[in-house]
């Protein structure tokens, strides 16, 4: 499909997900002081196996925003020759504790410990990760007010309500097409999408004649990670475009250190499709501080819910 000059829509609105995210932590923030002054203090517990660089930068911004939100933070690092036996141990011990209402295992886990095992070993109403199958199946059920939702996608669905409120559209009867399958984003997000009464079609790497697929899209959800998958003449006009993908490429120059250097891009051309979108996300400056953000959104929910038992 090709779009000439006359039928080019105005240039996308830019979704800033710092400051929606911002939004959704000082509601956080807020409600926390209540629940404080009741008694009740959000426990957040974070374990990370090893010593992944990435992971410890992720583990690191939790833990700012859990205290920046109030709550009562914890970090378990274990090494990464840690058994099986032993993590499970620890949650365990995390899950009779009062004082934690939110669980997180920072993944990837080393091998050869079973990452699945572990993840259903965490108490199902303290898995703020929304990876437990109990929560992924209250999802794929549509009963997402029983459910903690996994935090990107749930975090997703507010920026498509943000694009939907600024361009004065609504959601159901729309439809989506979310490219990706995985168990943390493409699957979830699908699901989320159909419980708002989209008509929803998945794709992924199998899918034929991708391109005309996301063409008939209203929303997009991109997250494969192939920088610049998308290109800008696949997205319809007027389309909200969500780009989950983070990718490294290399850049122009040296750092201060004389190696190359390398920038982030997402899934979507962004360039291109800007000129066509009704509303899209960068990369970076997009999606990433969401995700943290109804992380702590989750623990907060937990410990509203604990303290009801």
């Amino acid at each position: 499909m090709s779009i000439g000059p006359d039928e080019r829509m105005p240039e996308a609105l830019i979704l800033d997900g710092k400051a929606i995210a911002d939004g959704v932590l000082a509601r956080v923030a807020a409600e926390t002081y209540e629940l404080a002054a009741r008694g009740v203090k959000p426990g957040l517990a974070v374990v990370l196996v090893g010593e992944d660089p990435a992971s410890q930068v992720y583990v690191a911004a939790k833990g700012k925003a859990a205290a920046a939100c109030g709550f009562h933070s914890l970090q378990h690092t274990l090494p990464a020759e840690t058994s099986e036996a032993a993590l499970l141990g620890l949650i365990r011990a995390l899950n009779a504790d009062p004082a934690v209402h939110g669980i997180l295992v920072q993944l990837p886990l080393p091998k050869p410990i079973d990452t699945f095992r572990i993840l259903e070993a965490v108490d199902p109403r303290k898995d703020v990760d929304g990876f437990h199958p109990i929560n992924v199946g209250l999802v794929a059920l549509g009963e997402t007010a029983r459910a903690l939702a996994p935090c990107t996608p749930a975090g997703v669905l507010i920026m498509i309500d943000r694009a939907c409120e600024a361009l004065g559209m609504t959601l159901p009867g729309k439809e989506a097409v979310v490219i990706g399958r995985s168990n943390i984003v493409g699957k979830p997000m699908a699901q989320l999408l159909l419980g708002r009464h989209c008509t929803v079609t998945i794709a992924h790497s199998r899918t034929q004649n991708l391109p005309d697929v996301v063409r008939r899209a209203d929303v997009l959800v991109a997250a494969v990670g192939r920088p610049g998958l998308v290109r800008g003449d696949w997205v319809k006009p007027g389309a909200i475009v969500i780009d989950v993908g983070v990718n490294r490429i290399p850049g122009e120059g040296l750092d201060a250190k004389g190696r190359p250097k390398t920038r982030l891009v997402g899934d979507v051309a962004f360039a291109e499709a800007a000129e066509i979108a009704g509303a899209i996300t960068p990369v970076p400056g997009g999606v990433g501080k969401m995700t943290i953000a109804m992380l702590m959104s989750n623990t907060l929910e937990a410990a509203k819910r604990l303290s009801l038992l």
